[in-house]
């Protein structure tokens, strides 16, 4: 039997053994997020909508639409393109705009890079961490004062210190120590003139709380996030895409391979893993068995960075 019959056969077998989450429950979590989405519409002059067109904006989508509906979205989508986008999360992205029809802002880090805003030490270093500038002057160009993402508590213990409402000075600094309490869910939207808040609707989420609001809700996904076949690089345990913009060293050995995607960032850090989960359901048994996060298990620069997430979050990151 091959690794990934094996853990193939792991899902089923997690899946048919622990309970599936409740309706309820799901109905309860997007209860909530709702409440924040209206509470953002309603306390912001200039809010926006963080999309990449990953799994975690496209709930988040789904989400607005559920707040707002049949109304359009009372703010415009923004998404931070480093350039090394997998493409078929960006021809994802356009399509699902222009489905539902609402305003989509693009601004780029080759943008930043051409006026001298960013210096990468390498033509395809990693773009990943260089969103920040990039982000931080689309909100000086459109003057929002509030980020809506669809970051999750779960995803790595620096996110898990942020409120539901993180406050940001007026140099998009985070400071996890000057925290606005959110006791009975009320929350402090309170700002003056440069600072802005950044939201997360999907905090009090779970990677698997996101994956069965995706299969409760059909929602249509990048093709990467589901098992398929890619030549990808051997680079100790971990699989690297073979892309014009991944450096490869010589010693890394290229194979096809069935695997799947976690998330989808910049192609240079995103790694995916062996998997057969070929439906959301499928995926939903992996989860239950996998032992690493999702971030910890598909990100090169959470595992290799200079900068610890905290102290780039603390730069203005989302």
């Amino acid at each position: 039997m091959s690794g990934a019959e094996a853990m193939a056969l792991s899902a089923v077998a997690a899946a048919a053994s622990t309970p599936a989450v409740s309706n309820a429950h799901l109905d309860d979590i997007e209860s909530e997020a709702v409440h924040v989405l209206r509470e953002v519409a309603a306390e912001f002059c200039n809010p926006v909508l963080l999309f990449s067109g990953g799994k975690d904006s496209t709930v988040l989508l789904r989400l607005a639409e559920k707040a707002f509906r049949p109304g359009r979205l009372p703010f415009p989508l923004l998404h931070v393109d480093t350039g090394h986008n997998f493409p078929e999360v960006i021809a994802f992205r356009d399509r699902l705009v222009a489905q539902l029809d609402e305003r989509l802002i693009v601004r780029t880090v080759q943008d930043s890079i051409d006026r001298g805003r960013v210096r990468p030490k390498r033509a395809n270093q990693s773009r990943n961490a260089f969103q920040t500038v990039t982000l931080l002057d689309a909100i000086a160009e459109f003057g929002f004062d509030a980020c809506i993402g669809g970051a999750r508590r779960d995803e790595e213990k620096a996110r898990a210190k942020e409120r539901i409402f993180s406050f940001r000075d007026a140099f998009g600094q985070w400071d996890p120590r000057r925290q606005r309490p959110e006791l009975w869910s009320l929350y402090n939207t309170r700002l003056d003139p440069g600072e802005h808040m950044r939201v997360f609707p999907l905090s009090n989420w779970t990677e698997l709380d996101v994956w069965h609001y995706i299969a409760r809700e059909d929602l249509e996904l990048p093709a990467l996030y589901y098992a398929h076949p890619r030549r990808v690089a051997i680079r100790g345990d971990a699989l690297v895409p073979v892309s014009h913009v991944v450096e490869l060293g010589n010693d890394e050995p290229i194979e096809t391979r069935t695997v799947r995607f976690r998330t989808v960032g910049d192609i240079s850090c995103t790694v995916p893993i062996e998997s057969v989960a070929a439906t959301a359901d499928a995926i939903i048994g992996e989860i239950l068995t996998a032992q690493i996060s999702e971030r910890g298990a598909t990100r090169l620069d959470d595992r290799s960075s200079d900068a610890s997430m905290e102290e780039r979050k603390r730069a203005g990151y989302f």
